[in-house]
């Protein structure tokens, strides 16, 4: 299959891996949006290159959440999920936004998110950045195959 972007065949382990890796800092960037717009997430602020690491290190919590105890949550939830039209997923991504949140604190990261409403906002934030780098960065082709 030939990739969107480039027209080469992007089935090698480098343009997945390198898929990974954009989508990795992707994330970050957006989760470090989400943090800038709502109020009620925070981050430390010791400095500017001290947040940039934090903010990745929960970039990676955040994805290693998403890849694990979300596909739980989908599946026991997925007749709220039919029922709402899919706007129950912004319950879902603000649960796992607060389970980055805990995790942070128990690893005294300095990221936190303040209350369920702040991070339903912040999961909105999160999504609305996913769907439009989901238009530009294209998904591995195993992705594709489910």
């Amino acid at each position: 299959m030939k990739h969107p972007i480039s027209g080469s065949v992007a089935s090698s382990w480098n343009d997945r891996s390198m898929l990974t890796i954009v989508r990795f800092v992707l994330n970050a960037i957006a989760l470090a949006l989400a943090t800038w717009l709502v109020d009620g997430i925070t981050l430390g602020g010791e400095s500017r290159e001290h947040d940039v690491g934090v903010l990745l290190v929960i970039a990676l919590i955040f994805g290693l959440l998403n890849a694990v105890v979300k596909p739980v949550f989908r599946f026991f939830t997925k007749p709220l999920i039919w029922l709402s039209l899919g706007l129950f997923l912004l319950v879902i991504n603000a649960v796992m936004l607060l389970l980055t949140s805990w995790v942070s604190d128990t690893l005294r990261l300095g990221w936190h998110v303040d209350g369920f409403w702040n991070a339903v906002l912040g999961s909105l934030i999160i999504s609305v950045v996913s769907f439009v780098v989901g238009t530009f960065v294209p998904e591995s082709d195993d992705r594709r195959r489910r």
